[in-house]
């Protein structure tokens, strides 16, 4: 049986009266790309912050690499990126870089090498001078995925990463998605694109803070007797 880094334990999240996760059980595995598919609102973004450690359950536990979240012994085996660019636009796209490659202790050459590398990945190795505040929003987001790949991270948590990415350069992108699963990282995905959920090892559906299906993305559609994800998904939400 594979190797879980990831088990979601009976997670409920409430913010005054209104629910936000219910109940979520899950394991995730070691070196696979997971996807959490669901529209907005569902409750994607609450799930992977607590996983990241930047929130926490108002029930049940979040357990990764063995350890309750939030831990920071943790930070520099997690990768993050979430909806909103944490970038600083009065800096250049290297600036922006050196600055988070400090965070996780990357120096003299390594850093240097990290840095070409990730801005290769993300295909802005020609803007490594630009201010981000003369980003578009798609090159915020590349850049802020390139943040997250810097440190070499064991778990990868991106938050709706190819928004805004044109898809020539979106399925670049889930090219090295894939080259990164085969070293043994493991990736977490938020999306509500049904083509991306397709691409993904398996998929959590979530509706309205539920959890309400799980598995491949060939089983999903199997089980459901659907052409495409997009149906499954209808089947499962009870539409």
């Amino acid at each position: 049986m594979e190797q879980s880094i990831v088990s979601i334990n009976n997670v409920s999240k409430t913010f005054g009266k209104q629910t936000v996760l219910k109940n979520i059980q899950l394991e995730i595995r070691k070196g696979e790309i997971f996807g959490f598919l669901g529209p907005s609102g569902a409750g994607k973004t609450t799930l992977v912050k607590e996983l990241v450690g930047l929130d926490t359950p108002t029930a049940g536990e979040n357990i990764v690499f063995g350890e309750k979240m939030p831990s920071l012994s943790l930070i520099e085996r997690i990768g993050y990126m979430s909806q909103a660019d944490a970038l600083y636009a009065e800096l250049s796209a290297k600036e922006n870089l050196e600055f988070f490659a400090s965070l996780y202790g990357l120096k003299g050459q390594k850093r240097k090498g990290r840095i070409e590398a990730v801005l290769e990945t993300v295909q802005l190795s020609g803007d490594i001078h630009k201010l981000v505040s003369n980003f578009s929003g798609g090159m915020k987001r590349r850049l802020s995925l390139a943040a997250s790949l810097l440190h070499e991270p064991e778990l990868l948590i991106l938050d709706e990463p190819t928004v805004g990415i044109d898809p020539v350069l979106r399925k670049s992108i889930w090219n090295r998605f894939y080259e990164l699963k085969n070293c043994g990282t493991t990736v977490i995905v938020t999306t509500h694109v049904m083509d991306e959920a397709e691409k993904c090892d398996r998929l959590g559906m979530i509706r309205d803070g539920k959890l309400i299906a799980v598995g491949t993305p060939d089983e999903l559609k199997t089980q459901t007797g659907s052409r495409t994800i997009e149906e499954a998904f209808l089947v499962y939400g009870g539409v």
